[in-house]
């Protein structure tokens, strides 16, 4: 933590009760929580949330963290199947004279939120020290998300309206603003929200846009006019529905208009922006890809195909490794991120680190291998210039010069699966190659039933496949992907697997790169959204394709 910053003096370093962080987690999207937000939860002793973002904050919080839950329902309550929210400011209070760090987390920012004001005035009255960490407001980050600026370079009056508290007062007020209006409805309640502003003098054909989910990849907006809003849901199909009780932000004024929004929606224009996307790889391999389907829109499920495993006899490798600090070898060779991880097991068992890898040339298949070295304190020397596979690193590979090369030997940790092409490519080189089972790859345990039946009934809306091992893996423990589901391939091996699996390939990547393989997929996805615009169609995800699938408009 920055030294010259006011928080870290927040409070005294000695305290007869606890301390409260009031917290604003903003709109829903985990990316908009503060840095100093991030820094309170991940010290906090009990993290009090509102349900709506508790996945939000927990995610920072330590592992072990005390979550008491807001949701009770007393008996009237229980009895009408209504629930009601426990007493916060009680729940905040007793944690703190406990003298626990307390984080209580809202939805958007705590300085709208009525209840976290009563909460804070609560604290103050006792005693308990509090601080307040501010988060971006659901009225002002939803819109943004939505492509609705609030306010231009002629500066616009802005202003703010809860639809379920607002007075018949407030309404004539805001009917006869021409300012840009903001207000917080439900799906349920935004129609009538409408009609009140016409009622007070605003005019029918004043634009309007409604979203809901904001800052999610759920997220939906509406544009239309007040007038015509409620024959928009009608024809839509949006209401009625069970979830018309969902929050919406509606801004009302010209900022809304369809054709400006068109241009300025951002968000809801990635290229795969829904898209459930299905990475058929271990949680650690997946991480980055992952990261960079969210970066393109997409909601990415992890799903490991295989499971790693020690070898059945690990004396080879614990003479291998031994060797590498003994000077019998002049290369390892990598080709894999669960190599690098064998190896690294091996060093931590016997109190090495990267330092005994001294003197010794590292080769590595990949650009994950290739990070996971590097993470580790290891530079590789050489790295395929071209294609990432054993013939890409045989390309590259100096052939043994016993005037430069001391040593004639490689040490080649790898899977129970054989390695012949790069075993022999280096003693046709002139090396000598230990090539040692450093791991086991066995085939993963299935997945959860309701992910096997989105697989095959078509709840997903692509799935990455990384190699062909991972197609037969799939197959083999959830069954096979529906064939609305486009299918990605890193390349033409992976693609004649799934082929022979029965599978359509939509997508190949230009390069065998897990990074390239994502690229292309959204490079699809782009394509097949101008497609359907150009054409003046809805755009569908591939699963709204599906029979008895709902669809909803994504732009």
């Amino acid at each position: 933590m920055n030294p010259s910053s006011p928080t870290t003096s927040a409070f005294p370093a000695v305290a007869a009760h606890g301390r409260v962080t009031f917290l604003g987690a903003g709109p829903g999207d985990p990316g908009l929580l503060t840095l100093r937000a991030v820094e309170a939860l991940a010290a906090a002793d009990v993290l009090i949330a509102e349900p709506e973002v508790l996945e939000v904050v927990r995610t920072h919080a330590r592992a072990g963290v005390d979550t008491p839950q807001l949701t009770v329902a007393d008996e009237l309550s229980a009895a009408a199947g209504v629930p009601v929210i426990r007493d916060a400011a009680n729940l905040v209070m007793e944690a703190a004279r406990s003298g626990r760090r307390v984080v209580r987390a809202v939805t958007g920012d705590p300085g709208l939120d009525g209840n976290a004001a009563d909460e804070m005035l609560a604290c103050a009255t006792a005693g308990i020290p509090f601080e307040v960490v501010p988060g971006v407001a659901t009225a002002v980050g939803v819109p943004a998300y939505a492509g609705v600026p609030l306010r231009d370079k002629q500066g616009a009056d802005v202003r703010f309206v809860d639809a379920k508290t607002a007075s018949a007062r407030c309404w004539s007020e805001a009917g006869t603003s021409d300012g840009i209006l903001v207000v917080s409805a439900t799906l349920e309640t935004a129609s009538a929200a409408a009609a009140e502003l016409v009622s007070a003098g605003r005019k029918p054909d004043t634009p309007l846009t409604v979203t809901v989910s904001g800052t999610t990849t759920r997220q939906r907006t509406w544009s239309a006019t007040l007038g015509t809003i409620a024959q928009v849901f009608k024809q839509g199909k949006v209401l009625p529905s069970p979830e018309g009780s969902r929050p919406v932000i509606c801004v009302v004024g010209e900022h809304g208009a369809a054709a400006r929004r068109e241009d300025l929606s951002w968000f809801e224009s990635k290229p795969l922006f829904g898209w459930r996307v299905l990475v058929p790889r271990t949680k650690e391999q997946a991480a980055s890809l992952s990261d960079q389907l969210r970066s393109y829109g997409a909601v990415p499920h992890e799903v490991p195909t295989i499971a790693v495993e020690p070898p059945r006899t690990p004396q080879q490798m614990e003479r291998a490794v031994k060797g590498l600090v003994t000077g019998r070898y002049e290369w390892i060779a990598f080709t894999s991120v669960n190599a690098v991880k064998a190896v690294r097991e091996k060093f931590e068992e016997y109190g090495l680190d990267a330092r005994a890898f001294a003197g010794i040339k590292v080769a590595a298949v990949g650009e994950q291998t290739a990070a996971s070295l590097v993470e580790f304190g290891v530079k590789p020397d050489l790295v395929p210039s071209g294609e990432q596979s054993a013939a890409g690193l045989l390309e590259d590979w100096p052939p043994y010069d016993p005037v430069f090369d001391p040593i004639d030997r490689v040490f080649l940790p790898r899977a129970d699966i054989a390695t012949e092409t790069l075993v022999a490519g280096l003693i046709e080189l002139g090396w000598e190659v230990d090539d040692v089972t450093a791991y086991r790859t066995v085939r993963a345990s299935p997945p959860p039933a309701d992910t096997r039946e989105a697989i095959k009934g078509g709840g997903f809306d692509a799935v990455l496949f990384t190699s062909s091992s991972t197609v037969r893996n799939l197959v083999g423990i959830a069954g096979k992907p529906h064939n609305v589901t486009v299918i990605a391939c890193i390349g033409p091996a992976t693609a004649k697997t799934a082929e022979e699996h029965g599978l359509r390939v939509d997508v190949l990547s230009p390069e065998p790169s897990v990074s390239k393989l994502a690229e292309a997929l959204a490079e699809y996805g782009a394509a097949r959204r101008e497609a359907a615009k150009a054409a003046g169609e809805t755009v569908f995800r591939p699963s709204e394709r599906r029979p008895g699938a709902r669809r909803r408009r994504t732009t």
